[in-house]
């Protein structure tokens, strides 16, 4: 009898996979504008669901181990250490040997922000064996001023594969707070020759004082052309503002450009969770979300995307994909928070170009609970969807969603939520989720987790925390990396894989693709306000002080 074990490996290993930063920040040349977009035909009713079988899943994989780090090692003792505890996988498949992968998280994570370090894991067995190092950009890690890496804490971790087998990791490193004085941030990027084995020294993109904090970088290789990798983060600026900026490399990574701006919103306005990603013409787009000033001293959001067809040497003027109507996730049986990743977006591209972007939304429930929307671009991000509601638990909080495409057109979304969850104000029971479509309208879902008890998890600015996304890969099956509570107080936390495999039903495989159904109208004055509040609480965690600085930027009244 083949192992369980032996299958992990089987559909870890079995085809190639579909996933696809010193610098200044001086301006792009002025975007050009975008082009109109086509008069939307009316909206049709989507087709009845399909009764579906249940998926077959293979058994979850312990990817992290205890840590790495001596106590005390970050000279940093503002908040609370939850060691062992790790949170925010990140995964990438090598395309020239699907049983090379990479997954990379925070290590050891901290109460006020940031971890002590990142470590990263290795396997060339599909997920058998895996092989742990600290990345080199923390104390903790191993960093000094000589190799970049002199900082008391580091986040975002970010891995990617080239088509030519080399790997590239990046985080951010920082300091003290955010704009605070004598603060430092820098983002910090190695590559690997030899699957992830060993690393070069981390290369910094930029460095910034305490009038500048750069935040929630991404990295993307390009799978057109081994020479481009793209690195993204925004830039939050002490007098205002916070732009979307670039480094890339046109060799590999031999060398890297200098970071420069590639999309600002204006002094009043900021973007946050930039990441880029490549069509299978070589176009590039980079999605984010961006913050307004929204009415009645309240703060919006809409996801926009801008298109490079030059590697990222020009970018178009912003495109809107759709409001951001987010209100963020809750133990609904005692109203504590759990910090998601409620105000980012997350992008694919399938074989066909089509672009998919997925993020947490309040709109299908009228402002009462998230659920994952989906929108569409099937003219290389030019024009987008209606969004679409992808969770079948509707009436529960649903949150922090993860999309990839397979090579046969299949989609795959990762999305944790609390159908499990009781009046009981004890625990907090939490699922993983996957969900698949072949036509974007009908879901066929699994459970990847029993339910685990979110309530144990670090608590991050005073919500529970294991990230703000988590990985998600496809070869012959869909690999979910992610983190769940393990029930103990000096390992809360852990990191998992785990394979899932099974046909498209049929009946699927042959439906036409329907257009979006239309969403419901605009937010009311509540809705908006629940909204602009998450914004805000969003991004206090992340930043603290973020209010007083939003206050002082746009002239309004924290």
């Amino acid at each position: 009898m083949v192992s369980r074990r032996a299958l992990l490996v089987s559909a870890l290993s079995g085809c190639v996979a579909v996933t696809a930063c010193g610098g200044g920040s001086e301006p792009a040349p002025a975007p050009a504008p975008s082009p109109a977009p086509p008069v939307p035909a009316p909206p049709v009713p989507a087709p009845p669901p399909i009764a579906l079988p249940p998926l077959i899943t293979d058994t979850e994989v312990r990817v992290s181990g205890d840590t790495p780090f001596a106590p005390g090692c970050s000279g940093s003792a503002n908040g609370t250490e939850y060691r062992n505890a790790e949170v925010e996988p990140q995964v990438a498949v090598n395309p020239l040997n699907p049983g090379n992968m990479i997954v990379s998280w925070q290590q050891d994570r901290w109460s006020s922000g940031g971890a002590s370090g990142v470590v990263s894991a290795v396997t060339f067995d599909g997920g058998v064996t895996w092989t742990r190092s600290a990345f080199a950009v923390s104390r903790c890690g191993g960093g000094t001023a000589a190799n970049g890496g002199d900082y008391s804490r580091a986040t975002d971790p970010w891995v990617t594969f080239s088509p030519s087998g080399t790997a590239f990791q990046m985080a951010l490193a920082f300091n003290v707070g955010s704009l605070q004085p004598g603060s430092s941030s820098a983002m910090l990027v190695a590559r690997s020759v030899d699957g992830g084995r060993t690393w070069s020294s981390a290369t910094p993109l930029i460095v910034s004082g305490s009038d500048f904090f750069n935040d929630k970088n991404a990295i993307t290789a390009d799978p057109t052309d081994a020479r481009y990798v793209f690195a993204v983060w925004d830039r939050l600026a002490r007098a205002g503002g916070g732009p979307s900026l670039l480094a890339r490399t046109t060799d590999g990574g031999a060398s890297w450009e200098a970071a420069t701006v590639i999309y600002d919103p204006g002094p009043q306005s900021q973007t946050i969770g930039n990441q880029v990603v490549v069509l299978p013409n070589g176009n590039v787009i980079n999605v984010f979300t961006q913050i307004d000033p929204g009415p009645n001293s309240t703060q919006a959001a809409s996801i926009r995307v801008i298109r490079s067809t030059d590697k990222g040497a020009t970018w178009s003027g912003p495109i809107k994909v759709a409001d951001l109507l987010a209100i963020g996730t809750r133990d609904t049986a005692t109203g504590q928070t759990i910090r998601d990743g409620s105000i980012l977006p997350t992008i694919a591209v399938a074989p066909n170009g089509h672009v998919l972007v997925v993020w947490q939304d309040s709109r299908f429930s009228g402002g009462a609970v998230d659920g994952i929307a989906l929108s569409r671009s099937t003219d290389g991000g030019v024009t987008w969807s209606a969004p679409s509601q992808v969770n079948r638990a509707t009436t529960v909080p649903a949150f922090t969603p993860s999309i990839r495409v397979s090579n046969d057109g299949t989609i795959g979304i990762t999305y944790f939520d609390l159908r499990s969850n009781t009046a009981d104000p004890t625990t907090l029971p939490t699922e993983l989720i996957l969900t698949r479509s072949v036509d974007g309208v009908n879901w066929r879902e699994v459970r990847l987790t029993s339910a685990f008890d979110l309530d144990t998890a670090p608590v991050a600015a005073g919500g529970y925390f294991i990230g703000d996304y988590h990985g998600l890969a496809v070869t012959d099956a869909f690999i979910p990396v992610y983190v769940r509570t393990t029930g103990s107080t000096t390992n809360r936390t852990d990191v998992y894989a785990v394979a899932v495999r099974a046909p498209v039903p049929l009946a699927l495989a042959r439906r036409a693709l329907p257009q979006a159904v239309a969403t419901p109208a605009t937010p009311d004055a509540a809705t908006t306000e629940r909204v602009s509040e998450n914004i805000t609480r969003y991004m206090e965690r992340r930043v603290p002080g973020w209010s007083q600085w939003r206050a002082a930027t746009t002239g309004r009244t924290p």
